[in-house]
């Protein structure tokens, strides 16, 4: 056996990249650092989100503290003054964990945990957390495992609590310390390239279904919209699609997608897709792009917003700033749906959002109020996107049939002398491609 040859389902479980749970009975600390006084409010929003991760992480919040630093220490990221103030507060609460809603660094985390005898951990690891425990399909686990693989590189200090013991099975060279990490790291590079080539694997089959689904000619409709909107809902209550509802953060992780029919018998599909959230892991971000990045060849994308929110217009930058780095086309595809309106206390909110985007419905997924507003503004957008052209594409345009095949409905296709004759919808955006072999169409 080579001598880097070991068992990767224990190593992987050994390092801690297999879905974990939360530390048994765990309270929680939250910690955030603002550089001055005017930004406390922000920060006591984004702590008020991160202990509602938490709360879906398992574990009871049972402190906060927004800390003001001008400068960021290097050793423990929070200015060497404000150590003490915590270690009283960790205390005085009983917590068994410490969490910060901003990254801190491998050393800071060793560091922090050395001062404060409890695990701590930072946004982006409770997020990763709460992703493993919550991933179902094959794609979203090894997306998943992919990102954790990648946040853990760095920490293996941290994870090797055990540099003097030495290990006599598994398939381990007897060392200790740094010659142990050193292996370590090499089994992860391993691992990221393995997990890297499956996923590929699985992102192609699924790029072969989509193409599938838009050769059917069936329009495509993603709900996205920032965690805990209401997609899982609206698009349960839209086709009595039987999936996941839960009042928790990133409830559903893996998209799902089912046929819907609209007043005017036009069949769509309909699919839902992972949860956004601001200061969102790089790294899944990176890992979900494939499924984001699905959202661009969909017909139309309605952008959910949880009007009722103290924080509906800043959760709806969220998603706006990530569409726009996808380059998804906002004005020509997007339809901006108000959910909760039943639960609104702020009509003003409903007022601003509707001068604020060209196209807005409101709505409430969980008693279906304005569903048929919904409904008749999805029809008006679809007819809106696609027409039906006649074509004849000579062979040395050739490449335009494949375009066609691949993004439009064919309606018919025959070949005269050495032309191919189509008819078919072809989506507005594509249509500069195909000016040159324009047909008239025969009247009756």
């Amino acid at each position: 056996m080579d001598e880097f040859e070991i068992d990767e389902e224990s190593f992987s479980a050994e390092l801690g990249l297999n879905p974990s749970g939360p530390p048994q009975e765990g309270r929680a600390f939250l910690i955030g650092v603002v550089s001055k006084r005017t930004e406390i409010p922000g920060c006591e929003e984004l702590l008020e989100e991160l202990a509602d991760l938490a709360d879906t992480f398992g574990v009871q919040t049972v402190g906060r503290l927004p800390i003001i630093a001008r400068k960021l220490d290097a050793a423990t990221f929070v200015p060497s003054g404000k150590l003490d103030e915590i270690k009283q507060q960790l205390e005085s609460t009983g917590a068994t964990l410490l969490i910060f809603d901003d990254e801190i660094s491998p050393a800071q985390q060793r560091n922090l945990e050395k001062l404060f005898k409890i695990p701590t951990m930072d946004r982006t690891e409770l997020i990763i957390e709460i992703f493993a425990q919550r991933a179902q399909t094959k794609e979203a686990k090894l997306q998943i495992e992919l990102a954790k693989t990648r946040y853990q590189f760095p920490r293996l200090k941290r994870m090797w609590s055990h540099f003097s013991r030495q290990r006599a099975s598994g398939g381990f060279l007897k060392g200790e310390g740094e010659k142990q990490i050193e292996l370590d790291r090499r089994m992860l590079k391993r691992r990221l390239q393995l997990l890297s080539d499956e996923l590929k694997e699985v992102v192609q089959a699924r790029s072969v279904q989509s193409q599938q689904r838009r050769r059917s000619g069936i329009p495509t409709v993603a709900i996205v919209g920032y965690t805990n909107a209401g997609k899982s809902t609206l698009l349960r209550a839209l086709t009595q699609a039987d999936v996941l509802v839960e009042d928790k953060l990133f409830a559903t992780l893996d998209p799902t997608t089912r046929k819907f029919t609209l007043p005017n018998k036009q069949e769509i599909l309909l699919s839902d897709t992972v949860g956004l959230i601001r200061k969102l892991p790089h790294m899944l971000v990176a890992a979900f792009r494939s499924t984001l990045e699905a959202a661009l060849h969909d017909d139309i994308l309605l952008h959910l917003i949880d009007v009722s929110h103290p924080a509906a217009e800043a959760q709806a930058k969220t998603t706006e700033h990530l569409l726009q780095e996808l380059g998804v086309d906002q004005q020509s595809c997007l339809i901006t749906v108000l959910n909760k309106i039943d639960l609104c206390q702020d009509p003003s909110c409903i007022v601003k959002m509707r001068l604020k985007y060209p196209r807005v419905v409101a709505i409430s997924a969980q008693t279906g109020e304005g569903f048929e507003e919904l409904q008749r503004m999805l029809m008006e957008v679809l007819a809106s996107r696609r027409v039906t052209v006649k074509l004849r594409i000579p062979q040395s345009a050739y490449h335009l049939v494949g375009l066609i095949h691949r993004e439009a409905h064919i309606l018919h296709e025959e070949y005269a002398d050495n032309d191919v004759m189509i008819r078919a919808q072809i989506p507005l955006a594509m249509l500069h491609h195909f000016e040159a072999y324009k047909q008239k169409e025969e009247t009756e």
